[in-house]
């Protein structure tokens, strides 16, 4: 297994390697994208700062975390508080458009390739940036998605509606009791579908995705493919980093790349296949 002891990181001159995966995106006959966190936050999907304070400055005010991530995992005293935290998350993370055009730049640079994405994102910018649905593998969940607390069985439900609902309804930081989400089988409360622990729900559409990414990294074996990595780091490294540097060692026409500011690089038995550029992902994929 891989750790990150023996990886390298590129210090090779930046408009050089720009140049390099350029040719290699033109000729590549595959291109397979694994995507991080660090791919929406470049897109302007930042869960501190600025944007913190312009969407949860009151429950800053009140609860005392910083940070989206943080208010996430806060123990709300009442499900009315903890619905009217995660009603405005949802509609400004999943809802909303990404501030910045990171995704369509990327969908211009893949509409003419034989693609897919593999990511552990939840925010869903793939899909409304006009990313074909069947070439997408949305691993850990998504923020548009609910299952049910217990589970009591395998199946997700679309919460646009609700969620809507509650922010237009929510006052003083509470959303109304008769809108708070329960399951209509069991009757237990709700929850997100997003993979924390084993009670992740794995619906029939994630395993129609799975089963389409398997079948496509199947029917591509010894072609010339480009793994694409942006902006993953090493949270969950055996989902897209680790199988990336495997596959791609074991194809001699394989290209890894990785685009990440602060932390591109690569195992050094994969070097002469690998682009590693430090440097904002906007940024690059605008020269791209």
């Amino acid at each position: 297994m891989y750790s990150k002891n023996p990886i390298k990181a590129s210090t090779k001159d930046y408009s050089a390697q720009i140049e390099k995966l350029q040719a290699v995106l033109a000729q590549a006959d595959v291109v397979i994208v694994g995507a991080g966190a660090g791919l929406s936050s470049a897109a302007g999907f930042t869960y501190g700062g600025e944007r913190f304070k312009r969407y949860f400055s009151d429950f800053e005010a009140k609860y005392g975390f910083h940070d989206m991530y943080s208010g996430g995992f806060y123990p709300f005293p009442t499900r009315e508080e903890y619905w009217a935290y995660w009603s405005r998350f949802i509609m400004i993370n999943r809802y909303q458009d990404a501030p910045k055009p990171v995704y369509s730049d990327l969908l211009r640079l893949l509409q003419d390739k034989d693609y897919f994405v593999l990511t552990t994102n939840v925010d869903h910018c793939f899909q409304k940036a006009g990313f074909d649905k069947k070439r997408l593998f949305y691993t850990q969940g998504d923020y548009g998605l609910w299952q049910c607390s217990g589970p009591c069985r395998s199946e997700t439900y679309d919460n646009e509606a609700v969620v809507r609902a509650m922010r237009e309804s929510e006052s003083n930081m509470r959303v109304p009791a008769d809108l708070l989400p329960v399951c209509p089988h069991c009757g237990r409360p709700l929850t997100m579908n997003l993979r924390a622990d084993e009670k992740f729900v794995e619906d029939e559409g994630w395993h129609q995705a799975s089963e389409r990414y398997a079948d496509f990294l199947r029917t591509r074996g010894g072609q010339y493919i480009l793994f694409l990595e942006l902006g993953v780091g090493y949270n969950t490294p055996v989902i897209i980093k680790f199988p990336f540097w495997q596959m791609t060692k074991q194809n001699p026409r394989a290209v890894y790349a990785c685009i990440n500011a602060g932390n591109a690089a690569c195992p050094r038995d994969i070097e002469r296949q690998a682009i590693c550029i430090d440097a904002d992902i906007a940024e690059v994929l605008r020269k791209l």
